[in-house]
């Protein structure tokens, strides 16, 4: 059995415009139209050049000597119909070339946001599709811990009297949560955890939060250490764990207020 080559047909080629001539040597009348757009701010300097953009279509290139504007070009876009011999400025614009310093891409502000940023006075709206969260009904974490029919009822309850919370955390919002915090200053991996005496796990002042969380994770309740009011990890410390205590010293007696202990042999002269 032999194969048949299937000739592919050839692709259509576009054909370049050509550069009109009485464009090309519009070069007086573009940067005239260059210099009204300057305003007398902005300096338009040695012409770069032209090129086709379509049929009697074509552009003027010329460079930009403001300082601030370093590697700019002015582009100066000119054309005439057919059969006419009057050229016409249809646009001027200033665009940057090779070098030129540009604004950086602009980003969406939900997209530019990072942990921590909101301040006193903002407000960051919660999608209705964050990944983090789920319907409050669900029960969350919780509703594995009860019957599957009793929890269907109670989310049916909850859900008709309109109780509870709206959104609850979902498992990937734990999961992003449980990444960032043992990434963060709370978690396992920092000179600080390094230089402890010992691990939270066995601090007293280590109070273990509920649910899920609560295998890895605690707020620390020493007013004293640096963590205090902040989630930290099982396996994080600092200076302040609670079986570092103080060294016994010896009591100092005070003096008798009546010796009773010495005599004066004075008396017995």
């Amino acid at each position: 059995m032999t194969e048949t080559a299937v000739a592919t047909p050839p692709r259509a080629r576009t054909a370049r415009p050509k550069l009109d001539p009485t464009l090309a040597d519009a070069v007086d009348a573009a940067r005239a139209a260059a210099n009204e757009a300057a305003h007398a701010t902005m300096t338009v300097g040695e012409h770069l050049g032209c090129t086709a953009e379509a049929d009697r279509v074509a552009t003027h290139w010329f460079v930009c000597s403001h300082p601030g504007y370093r590697g700019w070009r002015w582009a100066v876009t000119v054309a005439r119909a057919a059969r006419a011999k009057k050229v016409t400025v249809t646009e001027v614009s200033l665009l940057p070339g090779e070098g030129s310093l540009v604004a950086p891409a602009w980003v969406p502000w939900t997209d530019r946001i990072g942990d921590g940023d909101l301040v006193p006075g903002s407000v960051l709206p919660t999608p209705d599709n964050d990944p983090r969260l789920e319907p409050g009904y669900t029960g969350g974490e919780l509703a594995a811990d009860t019957d599957p029919a009793e929890a269907s009822q109670l989310r049916a309850l909850v859900a008709e009297l309109g109780l509870g919370r709206q959104r609850v955390l979902s498992r990937e919002g734990r999961d992003e949560a449980v990444d960032r915090w043992l990434d963060g200053p709370g978690g396992p991996d920092n000179e600080l955890t390094r230089a402890a005496p010992g691990e939270c796990v066995d601090c007293g002042y280590f109070v273990r939060l509920g649910g899920s969380l609560g295998r890895l994770f605690g707020v620390c309740a020493n007013r004293y250490s640096p963590s205090d009011g902040h989630v930290v990890s099982l396996g994080h410390g600092c200076g302040g764990h609670s079986d570092v205590v103080a060294p016994e010293r010896g009591v100092e007696i005070p003096p008798p207020v009546w010796d009773t202990i010495t005599t004066d042999d004075s008396l017995f002269d």
